[in-house]
């Protein structure tokens, strides 16, 4: 899973009860995964005003040698090994270490019950070896990276997706990544200074670490973090090793545009990719775009991972297993988009980088359902 030590991201809250009227954490948070999954627009809402991010723009902090310089989010990878159920059978999925865009296979899948539940003796999916994206990216302008800093100091990379927005089709600002992007977990608090770079580093610029001018490295401008949103799963339980929070490791981000800039994000870089929720596993061929930055990549290149049908993996079976697929990537591509040709044939994002293994052999994104849907929606109407 990809390091994070990123900058607070805006948030949006809801409540801690199961309906507007409901009960929960003094802050808002939900007592159960059973209460989360009952939660509306009002229960959102409240749990964000108790989890309120700022994230003011600080012109020219991020320079080209600044963001070159930033480090991966890199939690400690879970073990490798043949705790992930194959396609296409429907298992549980455990989450691994991922990078920014990426993620690979983690611990010990945990039988669940229903049509997800793992096989009796799963075998790790076998690795795919990531692949270049042709340049400029300007002509995928839908991926880019994340960079933040720690409350603490200290900054961080991730890997981000531009999708559509519900309630304002065709001028979308919302940005897709991990949630261990924008929040530390457990005991922790929000990034700050986040900022999101679409088709980061498009003309090869600043290749092998050269001297590129922010321009270079920033071809569609600098895009701030205005609010956000993330599973109260995360800011409750998630840890750097690993765990069950894994499962809802996904943040929504709404940014605004440079100085000057009158038009969405949508419109500026010309494309936004709709989220695909409750996607049929079985009927998935995924493909994860992502930055990664550790060796032998380096952070600078756009790469992908034509994985095909993904296995399962889970810590908890209560919650809807992860999606796992193999995939050399490392970290730095945590937060980077996995995609699949939705019933229409349009390319749809599925889930994100979360978790790897020590080896990067695979990859572990969150499987989107009905509480990635209304976090969505929430910020979306917001």
């Amino acid at each position: 899973m990809v390091a994070l030590l990123s900058a607070a991201a805006v948030v949006a809250g809801g409540t801690s009860a199961c309906t507007s009227t409901g009960g929960g954490g003094g802050d808002g948070s939900p007592r159960s995964f059973a209460e989360l999954k009952q939660w509306g627009y009002a229960e959102w809402d409240r749990w964000a005003q108790h989890h309120g991010f700022r994230n003011p723009a600080v012109p020219g902090l991020w320079s080209a040698e600044k963001m070159d310089q930033a480090p991966p989010q890199q939690p400690a990878p879970a073990p490798d090994g043949p705790s992930a159920a194959p396609p296409p059978s429907l298992p549980v999925s455990t989450p691994a270490s991922a990078p920014e865009s990426a993620s690979a296979s983690g611990p010990e899948s945990a039988p669940a019950s229903g049509p997800a539940a793992a096989s009796p003796s799963p075998a790790a999916p076998p690795p795919v070896a990531a692949q270049p994206v042709p340049r400029p990216y300007t002509s995928y302008p839908a991926s880019g990276k994340v960079f933040m800093t720690a409350p603490n100091g200290g900054t961080g990379q991730c890997s981000a997706t531009v999708v559509a927005d519900p309630a304002h089709p065709g001028k979308s600002n919302l940005v897709w990544t991990a949630a261990h992007c924008v929040h530390e977990g457990k005991g922790g608090d929000w990034y700050k200074n986040l900022v999101f770079v679409p088709a980061y580093n498009s003309s090869g610029a600043a290749s092998d670490h050269r001297r590129a001018t922010l321009a270079e490295v920033a071809p569609l401008g600098q895009w701030w973090a205005d609010k956000v949103i993330t599973s109260p799963l995360w800011t409750t339980e998630g840890t750097k090793g690993g765990g069950a929070a894994n499962q809802y490791d996904f943040a929504v981000v709404k940014v605004r545009g440079p100085e000057g800039e009158t038009r969405s994000l949508e419109e500026a870089v010309g494309t936004a990719v709709p989220v695909w929720f409750d996607a049929p596993r079985e009927q998935l061929a995924i493909q994860a775009w992502g930055y990664p930055a550790l060796a032998p990549f380096d952070g600078q290149e756009l790469e992908r991972c034509d994985s095909g049908r993904p296995g399962s993996r889970s810590f908890d079976p209560a919650r809807p297993p992860m999606l796992v697929i193999g995939c050399t990537m490392t970290a730095g591509a945590s937060g980077g988009g996995w995609f699949a040709d939705g019933p229409d044939g349009r390319q749809r994002l599925v889930s994100n980088t979360s978790i790897g293994t020590q080896a990067h052999t695979a990859l572990n994104g969150p499987y989107l359902e009905d509480v990635a849907r209304r976090a969505l929606d929430y910020i979306s109407r917001k």
